[in-house]
């Protein structure tokens, strides 16, 4: 698919895409008259929504490394309300449908912060669920799509709505190139609230990685989800403690001293 066609489908999907969600949620009432109380936020509007889009393959849901991002980030938070919605797209090796999952994220992130303005976004996504929320928070259309009817990304102020953005093993510039797809810009009302996570070697992030494709599966054992959920919950205003301090080296594990000199 060209970069135009691309554009194309993104136009066209994420209007009808919004159309539907927005219509299918209350919306918020306009500003109140002066000295008039905002109202309350709809029911059911939790004090953080995490929109995750899982890897290739992996079955409906934010599969095994957005599991244990929900898991850890939702023990860090204490009594905050969490809701876990998964980004619907196929996930699959015909790597052009990613853009349904782009469409998707934003409707459902554009719905939340006209819904429930209280709410925090933190988006994520692993792999080409990484793709998919990245391109979420692009400030521009792939280059090369301006006259196909774009109409552009989110609205500046729904940035301020999310809290964080979380992506493990994002495919790097040689890896969207082999798949004929244009490379992944975080936008910058996101850079400053984006972590990237990518396991050292694995060659679908890492510039200086080899061919051993074994490491994209290391994002949970490695001790990454627990690291961005620090993150995320650092950024929902929550105080994560440090962690606790390496052990104290064992004596008998030290080098013997050099021998004196004669």
């Amino acid at each position: 698919m060209s970069q135009r066609h691309l554009a194309q489908v993104l136009g066209v999907a994420a209007t009808a895409a919004s159309a539907l969600l927005l219509a299918s949620l209350p919306v918020a009432s306009a500003d109140p008259a002066p000295g008039i109380s905002p109202p309350a936020p709809p029911p059911g509007c939790p004090d953080v929504e995490i929109v995750f889009a899982r890897g290739t393959g992996e079955p409906p849901g934010v599969g095994f490394v957005g599991q244990a991002f929900v898991d850890s980030l939702q023990s860090k938070l204490g009594p905050k309300s969490v809701n876990v919605y998964p980004v619907q797209y196929p996930a699959t090796i015909d790597f052009p449908r990613a853009v349904d999952g782009v469409n998707d994220a934003a409707a459902h992130i554009e719905a939340t912060a006209a819904n429930c303005p209280k709410t925090k976004v933190v988006l994520g996504g692993f792999s080409q669920g990484a793709a998919v929320a990245g391109f979420v928070t692009s400030a521009v259309v792939p280059p090369g799509a301006a006259d196909t009817g774009v109409t552009g990304p989110m609205p500046p102020n729904v940035a301020d709505h999310v809290a964080a953005v979380t992506l493990f093993g994002t495919p790097n510039h040689r890896f969207m190139g082999f798949i004929n797809q244009p490379d992944i810009v975080i936008g910058p009302l996101y850079a400053g609230k984006t972590l990237k996570s990518c396991v050292p070697g694995d060659p679908i992030c890492s510039d200086d990685g080899g061919g051993d494709y074994s490491l994209h599966n290391d994002y949970v054992a490695d001790g990454l989800t627990d690291q961005a959920a620090n993150y995320a919950a650092g950024k929902l205003g929550v105080k994560v403690p440090p962690p606790p301090p390496p052990p104290p080296a064992d004596p008998d594990d030290a080098p013997p001293p050099p021998p004196p000199n004669p």
